[in-house]
């Protein structure tokens, strides 16, 4: 398996993608289902918020200077996420909202993911090279050993808010 920082964050974009169609997919009455759908979500968002804002954001930060905006849009990207994810933590499945608040999460997430995909990772992929991006990914593969799973974790919305106001 590739260690490349880009590589890896495509997969989770795969895997985040899927439990978004699955839930798509889902009856308006799978109450059970989505709700399960929404917990898978909020563990694979938490993971993936996590590695990004922790490794990728502050070594690109470091590294290439000139993509400063990027990485602050995709900080508060992932607060607008965060926000949402803790809301849908907290909700049952048969709660009047909680499909339109996924639904919206889904429509953020999914342009945040594109916007990386068609124009943030082709400028870190020119600027970093290969081995950069192999020691960030090895990083991140350390790092997801003890990644929070839940947003209610301590310090997760935290270290969100700290990273965005720092």
């Amino acid at each position: 398996m590739s260690t490349d920082a880009i590589v890896l964050l495509k997969d989770e974009h795969k895997q985040i993608r899927k439990v978004f169609r699955d839930f798509e997919k889902a009856g308006h009455d799978a109450f059970v289902v989505k709700g399960r759908l929404v917990d898978r979500m909020i563990e694979l968002l938490t993971i993936h918020t996590y590695l990004e804002n922790e490794v990728m954001y502050p070594r690109v930060r470091e590294l290439l200077p000139d993509l400063e905006d990027d990485v602050l849009e995709s900080y508060e990207e992932h607060h607008v996420a965060d926000v949402l994810v803790m809301e849908l933590s907290t909700m049952k499945p048969d709660a009047e909202r909680f499909t339109a608040k996924t639904t919206v999460l889904i429509e953020n997430v999914e342009h945040h993911m594109d916007e990386e995909e068609k124009e943030w990772f082709p400028k870190v992929r020119e600027g970093l090279g290969r081995k950069q991006l192999q020691e960030i990914g090895a990083e991140m593969a350390e790092r997801r050993k003890r990644a929070p799973k839940r947003p209610s974790q301590p310090g997760t919305l935290k270290k969100v808010v700290k990273a965005v106001v720092d």
